[in-house]
């Protein structure tokens, strides 16, 4: 069995709606979904604002690849194109593997150019730390640490106060 924790995240069409179409591709395998935060676009500032999330997921046979490639689907699914030109541009829908355990709860380590793990920039991004806190408070990104710890300290501390949780924008989830 593997576990991983996505972040999901759109800024283009209606942004609740691909995120609720992530959520829906991945199934049964999604344990817990967090709330939904409206957050600044990070990397590129010439863009609408995000709607993002995090969800746990949980699947006896897949591997790392296999959740890669569930992302990929959503994304393909929510009509994503990625624009060489502008990596952190604004789409439809952007469908991440943050981090990955094995069937033991170990972390998964990858230095694949396709999929990194844990996500490289992940530790970076309080758009992806403050969501994963909802599922997980007392989780910890491989490697970097307690997500509380990463997400209170500079510079994210300040990005953090950026997010904006939106209790009237639901994601469902049967657990």
């Amino acid at each position: 069995m593997s576990r991983a924790v996505l972040s999901i995240g759109s800024n283009l069409g209606d942004r609740l709606a691909h995120l609720r179409a992530a959520v829906a591709a991945l199934g049964d395998t999604v344990l817990v979904v967090s709330g939904v935060y409206e957050t600044p676009p990070w990397g590129d500032a010439d863009q609408p604002a995000y709607l993002n999330a995090a969800v746990l997921v949980a699947d006896p046979a897949a591997g790392p690849r296999d959740w890669l490639a569930r992302a990929r689907a959503a994304e393909a699914a929510a009509g994503r194109t990625r624009d060489p030109e502008r990596r952190y541009g604004p789409r439809t829908l952007d469908v991440d593997v943050i981090a990955v355990w094995d069937e033991a709860g170990q972390p998964v380590l990858s230095d694949e150019a396709e999929l990194t793990l844990p996500h490289p920039r992940a530790h970076l991004r309080a758009f992806v730390l403050r969501p994963w806190i909802d599922i997980e408070p007392h989780g910890r990104l491989p490697g970097h640490g307690w997500l509380t710890d990463l997400l209170n300290a500079e510079p994210l501390a300040s990005d953090a106060l950026e997010l904006s949780p939106r209790p009237d924008l639901a994601l469902e989830s049967d657990a």
